[in-house]
Formats: C-alpha cells, sequence, structure tokens
C-alpha cells in the first residue's frame, strides 16, 4: 500500500498493515532485544530501604542507580518478590534508567505479616510517587510497567499528578460490569500462594495449582441465593442494616466502604464475607451495589470518576486470550473518553496474540515466531518473560519525554489468522460494519433472517458432567491457555454447534461480537456460553473468543433475578473482542452450552434452593420472531460486493 493509499485509508477509519504506517514498531514487536549498551552490570549500584506510606507502614525498596544520576526512573510495585526483578532492573539501568523494585505491603520483604489483596494499592501508590519524586536521583520523569497485579499497581500511581508514564500490562481498571460466574481455576491457587498470612501455601503459584487440581475439579458448585443474607457479626456492628432491603443494604455499605480508609475498608469486607482473605469478585461487587469491581480497589462515585483521577498516558498492552482483555479494552475507551489532558490523547493501546502469560495464538507458529512470544515484561510469577518487551518500553518513554508520540498509531493490534501487525486510528477500527449472522434450526450460521417457524434446539446441562474447558483466555499452570482445537467438545450431547458456508473471500472479523439469544431453562437459574471459532478446511475448530452468561445477571445495572423455567427470554451475551482472518475455505462456529468449567464455577440450576444440583434442559430459538443472532464486525474489503458473507 502506498503511503498515501496509507493515510487516506487511515482518515477513512480502516486498519492498515503496522509496516506501511510505523515499521520500526513492528520490528520492536517482532524480534528480541538487542544488547543492553551503556553502563556494565558491576556498574550498577544497589540499595535497598524501607519506604514509609502515610500510615507508618514500611515497604521494602530496591534501587538500582546507573552511574549517570539525577536520571529518569522506572518503578515496579509487586507482590510476586522484589527480587526476581534484578535481570529486568540491570537491563534498564544500563541504559540509563534508575528501577525501582518495591514489595507491595503484606508481601516478600515489606510490612506487615498479611496481604490485604488490592486494598491498599491506591494510596500506596500516590505515597509512593510522593516519595520517589522527591529523591536526589529523580530528574522529573517517572515511568512503571508490568503485567496483571503489577499493571493493577500502576493505575494507582497514575493518581499522583506528578507520574509521568505507565505501561499496564493485562491489567485494566476493572470497569465491567459483572454479569458472569465466578473464576475458579486458578483464582483458588492465587489466593492462597501469593503474599503473607496464616492461610498462604509456601509454595510456588503453580506449584499451588497443580496440587489443586482434584480440588478443582471436584468442586465449584454454584448455589448462591439471589441475595445473601446479612452475616449475624455484620448485624452485630451495624444493627440499622437488618431494616434495610438488599439493595439498600448495599447501597449503605457501599457508601461507607467509598469514605473509608483502607485498613476500615478491609475490616468491612471481612465482615461481609466472613473471611480472611480478601477476593474481588462479582460476588462483593453484589455484596456492596457496586458499579463494577474496579471501583472496591479504587474508591470513587464511579468509573467517569475514576478515569478523572488519572494523569499519566498509558501505553495499555493486552493480549486476544488474556482472561481480562474486554475489561481492558473497556477501560481503553473509559479513558479515550473520560481521562483528562494528557492521559486521555496521549494514550496507546498494543494487543498482542497473547495470553496473560504465556503465548496464545499458534496457528501458524512454524513461520511466525512472534507467536512464542510473551508480550510481558516482568511477568515473574510464571518465569515468563519477553526480553523485547525492554526495547519497546523504552521507545515508549522515550516518546512521551520527546513528545515524540506522532510515530505511534493510536491503536496496534495482531490480526490472527492473516498473522499480521495493523494499526487503527481507533478501538473499535471505525470503520468496521456489523453484520448479523442468525442461528438457523438446521445447524447453519448465515447472514439471511431465519423462517417464519422452526423448531427450537436443546440440550440438556447437568452440573454432575460440566462442558469442559479447553482453553482460550483463561490463567492456568495446568490448562494450556490460547488457541486450542474445540472441535471434539463440539460433538458434546450438551453443546449446539451453527457454522456458516465455506468461505468464498477472507473476511476480517475486527471489534467485540455480542450474542442476541431467545432462549428459555427448566431451571430457575442457569448459565449460558458461548463460543466463537475458526473452522479450518481439515475441520480444526479453533476457539477464538467466549464468553458466559450468568442468567440471574442478565439485566446489568438491576439486582439479580431468577427465571421463569419455560419462559422465553432475549439475552444479550458479550462474547468479548478478537481480530482473526478468516481466509477463504474455512467457516465460522458458534458453539452453545451452560458451563465452561473449571474456568469459571458451574451452576447447579437451583437458584439458591437447598438440594443437590438438578439437570437443565435448555431451548434456543431461531425462527423469525426470535432471531437468535450473532453480531459480528467485519472489516470492508479494498473489494467491492464481497465484504460480507457469500
Amino acid at each position: 500500500m502506498t503511503r498515501d493509499a496509507t493515510i487516506n485509508a487511515m482518515a477513512d477509519g480502516m486498519p492498515v498493515p503496522l509496516v506501511d504506517i510505523a515499521p520500526e514498531l513492528e520490528r520492536l514487536l517482532e524480534s528480541e532485544a538487542g544488547p543492553s549498551g551503556g553502563d556494565d552490570a558491576a556498574a550498577i549500584r544497589v540499595e535497598t530501604s524501607m519506604v514509609a506510606m502515610r500510615d507508618g507502614i514500611r515497604l521494602a525498596t530496591d534501587l538500582y542507580l546507573p552511574s549517570g544520576v539525577p536520571a529518569p526512573a522506572i518503578a515496579v510495585r509487586t507482590p510476586y518478590g522484589r527480587g526476581h526483578l534484578r535481570q529486568t532492573a540491570i537491563a534498564f539501568a544500563q541504559r540509563g534508567y534508575v528501577f525501582i523494585a518495591q514489595d507491595v505491603r503484606g508481601t516478600g520483604d515489606s510490612e506487615p505479616e498479611r496481604w490485604d489483596t488490592y486494598m491498599y494499592e491506591g494510596e500506596d501508590g500516590i505515597d509512593f510517587v510522593e516519595w520517589a519524586t522527591r529523591q536526589p536521583w529523580y530528574d522529573g520523569f517517572l515511568g512503571s510497567c508490568g503485567g496483571s497485579y503489577v499493571g493493577s499497581t500502576q493505575w494507582g500511581m497514575s493518581m499522583h499528578p506528578r507520574m509521568s508514564a505507565i505501561a499496564p500490562e493485562v491489567a485494566g481498571l476493572g470497569v465491567t460490569p459483572a454479569s458472569t460466574p465466578g473464576y475458579h481455576m486458578f483464582v483458588n491457587a492465587f489466593s492462597r500462594a501469593v503474599g503473607k498470612g496464616p492461610d498462604k501455601l509456601p509454595i510456588p503459584l503453580e506449584t499451588a495449582e497443580r496440587q489443586m487440581v482434584e480440588e478443582t475439579l471436584s468442586g465449584g458448585y454454584f448455589n448462591e441465593p439471589l441475595h445473601l443474607p446479612p452475616r449475624d457479626a455484620l448485624l452485630s456492628e451495624y444493627p440499622d442494616l437488618q431494616h434495610l432491603t438488599p439493595e439498600g443494604r448495599g447501597r449503605w455499605l457501599w457508601e461507607r466502604y467509598r469514605a473509608s480508609a483502607p485498613a476500615q475498608r478491609a475490616a468491612l469486607v471481612r465482615l461481609v464475607t466472613g473471611e480472611d482473605a480478601i477476593t474481588f469478585g462479582s460476588a462483593l461487587g453484589a455484596a456492596f451495589s457496586c458499579e463494577a469491581s474496579g471501583l472496591l480497589r479504587f474508591p470513587s462515585k464511579g468509573t467517569a470518576e475514576l478515569a478523572r483521577s488519572l494523569h499519566a498516558p498509558a501505553l495499555i498492552i493486552t493480549g486476544w486470550y488474556d482472561w481480562g482483555n474486554a475489561d481492558t479494552l473497556a477501560t481503553w475507551q473509559l479513558l479515550t473518553r473520560e481521562a483528562p489532558e494528557p492521559c486521555r490523547s496521549a494514550s496507546r493501546l498494543l494487543i498482542a496474540p497473547c495470553a496473560h502469560n504465556m503465548p496464545g495464538y499458534r496457528e501458524g507458529r512454524e513461520d511466525h515466531p512472534e507467536l512464542d512470544l510473551v508480550y510481558r515484561s516482568a511477568n515473574v510469577a510464571g518465569g515468563h518473560r519477553m526480553a523485547n518487551m525492554r526495547d519497546l518500553l523504552l521507545r515508549w518513554y522515550a516518546a512521551i519525554r520527546t513528545g515524540g508520540l506522532a510515530d505511534w498509531p493510536v491503536v496496534t493490534y495482531y490480526l490472527m489468522g492473516a498473522n499480521e501487525w495493523h494499526a487503527a486510528p481507533a478501538w473499535p477500527p471505525p470503520a468496521t460494519r456489523m453484520t448479523s449472522l442468525y442461528l438457523g434450526a438446521g445447524g447453519e450460521l448465515a447472514d439471511q433472517p431465519p423462517s417464519p417457524s422452526a423448531v427450537p434446539s436443546r440440550y440438556t446441562y447437568d452440573p454432575f458432567d460440566p462442558t469442559p474447558t479447553m482453553g482460550g483466555a483463561i490463567v492456568s499452570y495446568v490448562y494450556t491457555p490460547g488457541s486450542v482445537d474445540v472441535s471434539a467438545v463440539q460433538r458434546r450431547d450438551d453443546v449446539l454447534t451453527f457454522t456458516t458456508a465455506v468461505l468464498e473471500h477472507d473476511i476480517d472479523v475486527v471489534g467485540s461480537l455480542r450474542l442476541i439469544l431467545f432462549a428459555s431453562s427448566s431451571a430457575i437459574d442457569t448459565d449460558f456460553s458461548a463460543r466463537l471459532s475458526d473452522v479450518f478446511p481439515d475441520g480444526r475448530a479453533i476457539q477464538l473468543q467466549s464468553a458466559t452468561l450468568r442468567a440471574r445477571y442478565r439485566n446489568p445495572g438491576s439486582a439479580p433475578e431468577p427465571l421463569e423455567p419455560g419462559r422465553i427470554y432475549r439475552f444479550e451475551i458479550d462474547l468479548g473482542p478478537t481480530a482473526n482472518r478468516f481466509k477463504a475455505g474455512h467457516r465460522l462456529r458458534l458453539d452453545i452450552s451452560s458451563a465452561d468449567f473449571p474456568k469459571f464455577d458451574r451452576n447447579a440450576n437451583r437458584g439458591g434452593k437447598p438440594g443437590d444440583p438438578i439437570p437443565a434442559v435448555q431451548s434456543i430459538y431461531h425462527e423469525a420472531a426470535r432471531p437468535s443472532h450473532l453480531l459480528v464486525p467485519v472489516v470492508p474489503s479494498a473489494r467491492p460486493n464481497i465484504d460480507m458473507m457469500s
């Protein structure tokens, strides 16, 4: 594509190959880092100190100082042990940066002896930046990097006006409303293996998950009442709560939580849950009538106010198979609407073909070595680290320091299937057009509306034999994240499949997928899972994206409601984002089931009523009056009349 054609395409909202607009950036994304240069490792001076937060708690902090100071600084605040960052720290210090590695409170060598997950990261992030920017080695620039929990700590640092730039990887703000089941795989191991506390296992996280496989697969039954009754300890502390409705109680708890200091917030969460370990999730958000889980981490009146509290431009990095990529992209859209300058216009988005901490997309890896890379700069929890992130981050910091952002596309993403990096002026690319693919009674998926009458498709979901997790957007050291062949699972009796005709031309699907599902159930509460796969000519069905809706949460922003058995409902299931070229000769396939276990807990179908789990008969409707359909964002083709399916 010529330069003029590239400029015109971008102006029209079309994505373009990254090589046509930023070849140097593409090189950084596809190659390992070059030599460090600069100071020898022996010339790097290392100092350790205990940095006091506003409440007197001291956090263990290592400084890696280059020979020339003052100098720009890079900070990583981590729960995974700052000692693991030594190699990364020396590499940055050799390039002239002060590197700061800090154990967050309750982890590593930091005080106290218990880790309250996320509870202090807003206040501690601000206190850390206040301390760092008053040190003699500080030259006016303070950046950060790191992923997952380490990415979340950067949002807290961004609330200080002197924070210069952040690069949160696979870590959104937590701004999507809760509608999914609770994560079951990995999360229980995470809460028991990271940080300090009397219930912690003295083993690495990956070992904990492997040891807990049998426990994980034998549990995970969900049968909570629609409104959890308040615990006696909570009512004893706040007796007025017993006179409030569940909604009123949630609002009261949220207002108290939001107005409290972190220690009081942690105490309130323990009163509500009765658990010593603090785990943020949909159940906790519901108990506090909280708009989104991120507000529990960083209390604000709402997600818009949370975005307005941020100051530092962000290089937001996620992957197509990261378990939180939908929230990360919702965070991006929130920032571009609500964040103040320069955070709003100077931030950039990068979407790689990886999972949370491992490679993700694998099709064509023999010819595309970038698919074996993990786009994480400081993923010490699992031992994975991508060396070229150093050079990519150095380029980002330099762009912020010198005002060189014109060389950075606003959005950079990997187009799976084509195995190419692309650039776009916004996310999703403005030129995409939503195409409706209708579910047919014979298992077809087509752009023609269904017939006036059709017999619904049915299957039975048995909680004792749930549809299994195969891969996809998961975090696990037992299961393989990323693109997997799910054709065997699609042949199960509790899975319905809907497949297009063989494509005559390549089709690029880029953006968020949404399923409009007309369905009924014999149960008063159940789940519906949907998955999009790319069916190859050899029959493999490669998973791209999936999502599960817990039926009681079908109305976002409203109180959970039971189902009326046999009644037909219109459900909307947000499958989240993807970017894939479905090549000529391939097919698109949607499958529907009622579990993705053990990624999510499995619904007992009882709606909170006591008793053993029961099967649920699920009916999917696809006639003209109830046209279940998948909304697919399609990038128009450069060739006329072939943008849609033939």
